[in-house]
Formats: C-alpha cells, sequence, structure tokens
C-alpha cells in the first residue's frame, strides 16, 4: 500500500540515519563528496531541498562550520531530529513541501539535495528547478545526489506502476506519496538545463545513485 510522504519517513525514523548510511551504496561515501562541493565560505546560505535528519548536513558543518542552512522538509518528525543534532548551528528548518515554498531570488551561494527528488516527475522538477535557478547567486552550485533509473524503460514503468497503484489504492491527484519514480540521469540533467543551469555535469556514481552539479 502507497503511504503518504511524511507518514512513511515518520515510522521509519528510529535507525533512519544507521538504515541510510549502511544500506544505500555509496552513502557512506557520497554525503561528504556531496558536501565537499558545497560553498566552504563563513556565513555562506545553503538551502537544503529534503534534508531531513540532515545527513549531508553533518558533512557540511564539518568542512563549514558557519555554513549558515535553510532546510525544508515535509516530515515535522525529521526536522526535529535534524534540529536536535545541531543546536549550536544556523538553521532554519520550513515543514512544508520544496514545490511550495518561495526561495527568494539571487540569495543562495550553494544548494543540495540528497535522495529526494527521485519521487517526482519531470513537470514538477523544471517547475522547481526554474524557482531554484532564480534563487541562487550568479555561479552558485547545486549539488545533487540521488538514485535515478537505469534506462528510459525503466524510468517509463516506475510511472506507469505508481499511476496504476494510485488509481486501484483510490489515492487523489495531489497527495504526496512515498514511491521511486527516478528520471535518469541524462533526463535529469536535460531539466536542470532546460531550468536555466548552464553548466550541469554528471560526476560520481555509486550504483544507480549519481551526483550531478549545476551552475546557477
Amino acid at each position: 500500500m502507497l503511504e503518504r510522504m511524511d507518514d512513511f519517513f515518520a515510522a521509519r525514523l528510529d535507525g533512519y540515519d544507521e538504515h541510510m548510511k549502511q544500506n544505500i551504496q555509496g552513502a557512506s561515501a557520497f554525503y561528504a563528496y556531496t558536501a565537499a562541493l558545497l560553498p566552504r565560505e563563513d556565513g555562506a546560505e545553503v538551502l537544503d531541498l529534503g534534508c531531513g535528519t540532515g545527513l549531508e548536513l553533518e558533512e557540511l558543518f564539518a568542512l563549514n562550520p558557519g555554513a549558515q542552512v535553510t532546510g525544508i522538509d515535509l516530515s515535522p518528525d525529521m526536522l526535529n531530529a535534524l534540529r536536535a543534532k545541531f543546536p549550536d548551528k544556523a538553521i532554519t528548518l520550513i515543514n512544508a513541501s520544496y514545490f511550495d515554498v518561495p526561495f527568494g531570488e539571487s540569495i543562495y551561494d550553494g544548494a543540495v539535495s540528497v535522495e529526494s527528488l527521485h519521487h517526482f516527475p519531470r513537470e514538477m522538477k523544471l517547475s522547481l528547478y526554474q524557482k531554484l535557478h532564480k534563487a541562487l547567486k550568479p555561479k552558485a552550485p547545486f549539488v545533487l545526489t540521488d538514485y535515478f533509473a537505469e534506462s528510459e524503460e525503466l524510468e517509463v514503468e516506475y510511472f506507469r506502476n505508481l499511476a496504476q497503484l494510485r488509481e486501484e489504492q483510490g489515492i487523489q491527484d495531489g497527495v504526496v506519496v512515498h514511491y521511486d519514480t527516478p528520471l535518469t540521469v541524462e533526463h535529469e540533467a536535460e531539466v536542470l538545463r532546460e531550468a536555466g543551469f548552464t553548466d550541469v555535469r554528471i560526476l560520481q556514481c555509486w550504483g544507480t545513485s549519481y551526483t550531478v552539479l549545476a551552475e546557477a
């Protein structure tokens, strides 16, 4: 049965960090790799989309203790766990969908998202990335580390399966559920370019997870 996104993560909060670090291929390396691509300047403003419990922020604050982070996540329980981890850091947390939150213009020195955006279709990502592009300062990096479909055929199958499950279970449009619908990494890069990012590079790969660097 499909679960609402916030309910899914609330039910799995205990042991979540250990699960991500130990059971996701490459996670022992990709959180640190991702953080290393973010700004190191003291006071750098960083936007984290789907911040969860802040696994990537553990690595970021190790490199840049003075970073000022705005984190957005649907799960209030995960945000509470993140807040407890970093009581002395400059963090603003927003309990909402990052599709709905206004980002402003030319505010952030960098942005990051790790293992969050593989739940959404191309058209939603395009709108989000356009909003993100405007919110970043010139040449600021967006670092995306996520799970991607291994082929175009699998990408189509994921979305077809989700549509069938939503219909069978009577889930209305607009209700955000937890189900993996990753694009291929090539298609993800295309959406970023269409949104206005001029320099988009596919960097490191860990199985089906990749890090993509896009500059505003």
